[in-house]
């Protein structure tokens, strides 16, 4: 069950505090696929596999897109967004305030404005935070809520999208995700081809 809005911010603010958030992105690096050939059975390689991907979907440069409520949050301390924004109807911003009204083609360094031409909320469906790295394996699997992608589609999204590929050029003053877009990818590939089995937690 997701959190309450109050229970979030409770829970984030101990994150931050703990340096979880820091955490979660890891030391900047991804392992490769090949460090995790010599776990023999498939459920448990699968699993290493989405936990080691999990440095990705559990920074900020994710979670930020995949807010729990209508709000993004943003910076690496994912506070709410300023302004005020909402993810309207579509994902791309309430009609008098669309994301693309500031949120141009391209990154703008000179006013520290994260850019990409599709730039948008990930679907309500696929609110990440406040959930856990398991419930969150299931939730992309699930073709209810994932824009109905199997799996083929969800590995070329993760591997080959370019606003994904954001989280690793987000400009100056942010910390990219960990690792590179391709390495994530085969990460993700390679969970998919041992069965895509998921954290329990």
């Amino acid at each position: 069950m997701a959190l309450k809005n109050h229970d979030r911010k409770i829970l984030f603010a101990a994150l931050l505090a703990a340096g979880g958030i820091a955490a979660a992105q890891g030391n900047g690096t991804l392992k490769p696929v090949s460090e995790f050939e010599k776990i023999s059975n498939p459920q448990e390689r699968a699993i290493a596999l989405f936990t080691e991907a999990g440095k990705v979907i559990n920074s900020p440069r994710c979670l930020n897109c995949h807010p729990a409520g209508d709000r993004p949050t943003q910076t690496s301390a994912m506070s709410p967004h300023q302004p005020w924004v909402v993810r309207g109807a579509d994902g791309f911003g309430a009609a008098a305030m669309r994301c693309a009204t500031c949120h141009q083609a391209a990154n703008f360094d000179n006013a520290r404005m994260p850019g990409h031409p599709k730039w948008h909320l990930a679907p309500a469906s696929m609110a990440w935070q406040g959930r856990t790295l398991g419930q969150i394996c299931e939730q992309i699997k699930d073709k209810s809520r994932n824009d109905n992608m199997d799996m083929a589609k969800l590995v070329h999204h993760m591997a080959e999208d370019s606003l994904v590929g954001w989280a690793w050029n987000p400009g100056a003053g942010r910390t990219p995700a960990p690792g590179t877009q391709k390495e994530f990818g085969a990460l993700i590939k390679a969970w998919a081809e041992a069965g895509a089995f998921c954290p329990k937690s």
